[in-house]
């Protein structure tokens, strides 16, 4: 998480469409391999530091959503490190997720100010509201109108000289970012009232994190019988709720099936599904490669197997060391997935993601995880994800942080 509050003017030294270097040397000393810095408004993953310099990752999503499509070399950039907890928040909260690019129209100077007129994506017109705050290539400034097409920021002299918004000039391409408290209350309505106080007093521990402390973080969560986002940018660009299977309480199904409203499955060790007898379903599986196999009930249970409670029994029973193949009646309407042997290694999907979060934190090689879905039947993007993850209290990690240190 950010504030849009620019500490420092960075300088592109190079970039080859995976990896950019940004020499800023103050923001250098202050973040580690593995977390985040924002730049231009966009949310990277350091890879390293090295004598002002610092190494970040830029994914082909990335590329595709901001005006890194077209960085050059020896262009200034807007720096910012994240917000650490008991940090002022001299900005507004920015997440660093690009929410479109818009187009510089008109520059007009106004008593030592500048104001700049944007023609934002159609679709983010409904979210401008005047006096609110936008971020606008990571700068937090104020909408100061909004007409059909277009918005009008007022650049104050001090940002001006802090920030590159001062270069921007009529056909120039801008990194937005509506508010997170605006989009807060488009998504929740009256709840948000309720949900605020939980966001900003969950930042640090919730929301998106990253590096060996991040994984250290979901791991004790998971051990305690809590849930963890998972991001996956790259195979399936969608995030899961995972919970590990011998902690799992008809409390935390509740929570999937009315909050999360993705497809809970549950991810399993190979040699778990073999032990059991439970074998895979027919067909060729998805574009993924997901290893689908025959959904299962408990056996004594008095239902029908789909209530939350007996799903959350069914999932302990199948991560128990004590479970037969007796146990269990197919079909039922818990869906076991076949992790990949190699876990992480040979795969990087939410499948081997759950049972290798599972394994690393002591507990049987049996999870459950259900994709982030938005309540208009949406799947739930970056954005949304960290929202999400905030509003629950949950650590939201990248499968990457999980590869690099699980």
């Amino acid at each position: 998480m950010f504030t849009g509050h620019i500490r420092e003017l960075g300088l592109i030294e190079g970039f080859d469409g995976a990896q950019v270097l940004v020499r800023a040397p103050r923001t250098a000393t202050a973040i580690q391999p593995g977390g985040s810095v924002c730049v231009s408004g966009v949310r990277l993953t350091v890879q390293e530091t090295n004598g002002g310099v610092i190494a970040a990752t830029v994914a082909p999503e990335t590329r595709c959503r901001s005006t890194f499509d077209s960085i050059n070399k020896g262009v200034h950039v807007n720096v910012e490190s994240p917000l650490a907890a008991g940090d002022p928040l001299d900005g507004h909260l920015v997440q660093g997720y690009v929410d479109g690019v818009g187009k510089i129209a008109r520059v007009d100077p106004e008593e030592g100010c500048l104001r700049i007129w944007i023609r934002p994506p159609e679709r983010l017109i409904p979210g401008l509201v005047a006096k609110a705050p936008i971020a606008v290539d990571g700068v937090s400034v104020t909408v100061a109108e909004r007409l059909r097409d277009r918005f009008s920021i007022v650049v104050v002299p001090a940002t001006r000289t802090a920030t590159t918004l001062d270069q921007l000039a009529p056909g120039a391409r801008v990194n937005l970012e509506l508010d997170l408290v605006a989009r807060l209350v488009a998504s929740r309505g009256q709840a948000a009232r309720a949900d605020l106080p939980r966001v900003t007093a969950a930042l640090g521990r919730a929301g998106r994190v990253s590096g060996r402390a991040a994984v250290d973080q979901a791991l004790a969560q998971l051990a305690a019988g809590g849930g963890v986002a998972v991001w996956d940018p790259d195979a399936e660009a969608e995030g899961d709720v995972v919970f590990a299977g011998q902690r799992m309480r008809p409390g935390a199904f509740r929570f999937l099936l009315t909050e999360v409203f993705g497809h809970p499955t549950a991810p399993c060790a190979p040699e778990v599904l073999d032990r059991l007898g439970i074998g895979p379903t027919p067909g060729a599986g998805d574009r993924q490669g997901t290893a689908f196999h025959i959904p299962v009930d408990l056996a004594s249970a008095p239902g029908t197997g789909v209530s939350a409670v007996e799903r959350a029994a069914t999932v302990r029973r199948l991560a128990s060391q004590e479970a037969e193949p007796a146990d269990f009646v197919m079909p039922g309407h818990v869906h076991p997935l076949r992790a990949r042997p190699g876990l992480l290694a040979e795969r990087g999907g939410h499948t081997e993601a759950t049972v290798a979060l599972c394994v690393a934190a002591g507990l049987a090689p049996v999870g459950v995880c259900s994709e982030v879905m938005n309540a208009d039947g949406t799947m739930a993007g970056p954005a949304d994800l960290e929202l999400a993850a905030l509003r629950w209290g949950l650590p939201l990690v990248e499968i990457a942080d999980l590869k690099a240190w699980l």
